[in-house]
């Protein structure tokens, strides 16, 4: 517990500073590439606060130069932590429409470019996944939690479709990527931080061509094994 309130002491007001100041950047700067530096920035800070070392395996398969999917397993809040701090790869985040609604943050991460997705009505849910499709057909990539929330025991959850629909609407590939010891540091359910060490595995990209119907779902389970296997590496 001291640990945790230590680090939420430096780690609010630390979160403050790089939203107010990375702000004002992104209309200079409007590809939000500083911003997202910044934000790496950030994430190092923090996690060196809380005594956590970042291991990435695997960063040899992410291909250069086009746009990817990078799809995750959900354990921890320090998972958004470790993935910029360990992601050697410029990239946004698909994020639900209400976080953008947030006074301060949600208008950052409108600067930052993050796409958000609405899951409130059909209609509205399609009009921002074709929208968010065609800014990853024109160079953005994203990084997508298909759980959709967080595990509290670890293992995987059913995954969501709305991320592999939006993958084979993009037709760009999918990098799997497994987050190991993030919910030993920061345990669901808990106001408690542990010094440790979180890692990350990227699996071989997975192509999304073709991905409707019966194909979304083998798309969806290779992606899930491909996941599960990164535990075992």
């Amino acid at each position: 517990m001291p640990r945790a309130l230590f680090f939420l002491f430096l780690f609010v007001p630390l979160t403050l500073f790089v939203i107010i100041t990375g702000v004002p950047i992104t209309f200079l700067d409007p590809t939000g590439k500083f911003l997202h530096s910044y934000s790496k920035l950030w994430a190092k800070v923090a996690l060196f606060v809380a005594g956590v070392r970042i291991q990435v395996h695997g960063a040899d398969k992410i291909p250069s130069g086009v746009p990817l999917i990078f799809m995750g397993n959900h354990q921890s809040n320090f998972d958004i932590l470790t993935l910029y701090s360990g992601l050697p790869h410029h990239f946004s985040w698909i994020a639900k429409q209400e976080l953008f609604r947030i006074p301060l943050f949600g208008y950052a991460m409108k600067r930052a470019g993050y796409l958000p997705l609405d899951r409130s009505d059909g209609r509205q849910a399609l009009k921002t996944m074709e929208y968010a499709a065609k800014k990853i057909r024109d160079g953005v990539s994203v990084i997508i939690f298909p759980e959709g929330t967080r595990s509290m025991d670890g293992k995987l959850l059913p995954f969501k479709r709305g991320g592999f629909l939006l993958a084979a609407r993009a037709g760009v590939p999918i990098v799997p990527v497994t987050i190991s010891g993030s919910a030993v540091v920061n345990p669901p359910k808990r106001l408690a931080v542990h010094k440790g060490t979180v890692s990350i595995r990227f699996g071989q990209p997975i192509p999304t061509a073709g991905a409707t119907g019966k194909r979304r779902d083998e798309l969806i389970t290779r992606v899930r094994e491909a996941i599960e296997n990164g535990f075992e590496g």
